[in-house]
Order: C-alpha cells, then sequence, then structure tokens
C-alpha cells in the first residue's frame, strides 16, 4: 500500500530510542522528511546518519528536552528552520517512574504534568494553524494501554496518560473540517528499553527473575509474546497516512489483544 505520505514533514518527539525512534525510521522509509528530538544531541545525530544512509527519507534532528521550559519555542523554531511547516506530528514522552497512588506526591505530579502533558498540547496547539491552513495534518499521540486499563505499579503514568486521551478526543473533532486527523495509539508490551526497565523493576518488587516476570507477562497475552518496535511504528506510520484520512478521534490499540476491555 502506498501510505502517501512521501515528501510529508513530520516531527516525532523522545525519538532518540524506543518507539519515538521506531515511528521517525518508520516514515522515513515512506519517504517523508523527519525531524528528530531528544536530549542527547549524540544519539540523534546518529539516527539520522543511519536513517539517511538508507537514501529513502530525510531525517534532521533537534536536541530538546520536554522538561525544559524552553522546549516548545526551541522545537517551533527548529520545525521553521528544518522542515519549513509540517504535515505530521508524533507526540511522544518518556513514561514516569513506576510507584503507588501513595507515591505520587505534588512535585512528582506537577513534573511529570508538564513534560508530559502541557507541554505536548502547547506544542500542538502552536504547529496546529499551519495544518488547517493547508487543510492537511495528521497528528498521532503515543500514550500507554494504561489508559484504557489501569496499569498495576504505574500510578503516575494510569494518571496522567487519560487526560491527552480527553484532550486529543476532543481536539479531533475540532479539526476534522480541515481534513486534519488526532488519534492516539497506545502501545502494551512492546520490547523497548523501558520495557525492560520495568520489568527489572517488577522482578525486584516480587523477588522473581527477569526472565520469569518476562515469561508470566507474556503468557498472560493472547499473542502470547511481546510485540516489536517495527510493529508498532507500522501502525503508526499507517494512521499518519493519507489512506486513513478517515480515521479520526480514535484510541487504537496495538498490544496484541492484551486489554480485556472491548
Amino acid at each position: 500500500m502506498d501510505l502517501g505520505i512521501a515528501g510529508k514533514r513530520a516531527l516525532v518527539l523522545a525519538s532518540s530510542r524506543g518507539l519515538g525512534k521506531g515511528i521517525a525510521v518508520a516514515l522515513a522509509r515512506e519517504g517523508a522528511h523527519v525531524l528528530l528530538c531528544g536530549r542527547s544531541a549524540e544519539t540523534l545525530a546518529a539516527n539520522c546518519a543511519a536513517i539517511n544512509a538508507e537514501g529513502l527519507g530525510r531525517a534532521d534532528w533537534v536536541q530538546a528536552d520536554l522538561s525544559d521550559e524552553a522546549f516548545v519555542e526551541t522545537v517551533v523554531a527548529a520545525v521553521g528552520e528544518k522542515l519549513g511547516g509540517i504535515d505530521i506530528l508524533i507526540n511522544n514522552s518518556g513514561g514516569p517512574t513506576p510507584g503507588s497512588t501513595e507515591d505520587m506526591s505534588e512535585e512528582k505530579l506537577l513534573t511529570y504534568f508538564h513534560s508530559m502533558v502541557l507541554r505536548l498540547i502547547a506544542l500542538t496547539n502552536r504547529l496546529l494553524p499551519g495544518m488547517k491552513e493547508q487543510r492537511w495534518g495528521r497528528i498521532l499521540t503515543v500514550a500507554s494501554s494504561g489508559v484504557i486499563e489501569p496499569i498495576s505499579g504505574l500510578a503516575l503514568s494510569n494518571t496522567l496518560r487519560p487526560a491527552l486521551a480527553g484532550w486529543s478526543k476532543t481536539l479531533a473533532t475540532e479539526v476534522a473540517q480541515y481534513g486534519v486527523t488526532s488519534n492516539m495509539l497506545l502501545p502494551g508490551s512492546i520490547f523497548t528499553d523501558r520495557l525492560k526497565s520495568l520489568d527489572a523493576a517488577a522482578a525486584e518488587r516480587s523477588g522473581r527473575s527477569v526472565d520469569e516476570v518476562k515469561a508470566a507477562s507474556e503468557k498472560a497475552i493472547p499473542a502470547r509474546r511481546y510485540g516489536t518496535v517495527e510493529e508498532f511504528a507500522a501502525t503508526a506510520a499507517f494512521l499518519c497516512s493519507a489512506p486513513a484520512s478517515y480515521v479520526t478521534g480514535s484510541l487504537v490499540r496495538c498490544d496484541g489483544g492484551a486489554a480485556h476491555s472491548v
């Protein structure tokens, strides 16, 4: 299938590694010009070099930290300088520290609210007018399956990510008439460094080995395995495509059937 995004300009947040990096690679392989964003200049430069070496799309990068008050201004300036505008926005952020509801101090809540919610919304608001004017745009927000089924031990994530779900759905109804879509993509157990760290934390809490935790987790997934970054990224690329123009306001799960809700 031709996704129809060759030459489209895409910003992918938190794309130094993991799901963000995977999405950037997938979009570039469809011919998009991607702008990677993250904290490590060295890692971003290496990622872009690898993408550009493939010769399918183009890649540039901007060093910016979601926890920095200057994040939005830094990224908006880079979009103008390196992309000259935007067609696709991938809202993505790292997950918060594991813990219970009692571990959620006011300071932690406020800190992660700024980096996981507020700055994604603020950045979208700054980039949205250009999409509306050209009457084409894709806004995809990566969150967590905890949005629809809270995950034990991830109280902060379970609290903050659903705020983005309400925002994304509201946004979708407001911008659909301009040819702009807004969807959320919810990863289940995708085998990334983040998942490895969560398995390690679960192993420490339970007194089991990491392999035992992983085996038990995979057994609970109908697909009987963790997903790959490539599978997740392919789903993201489709939601950003021209053929997906009538898909908006949706929560799309990529979880191997793990969620118990309909």
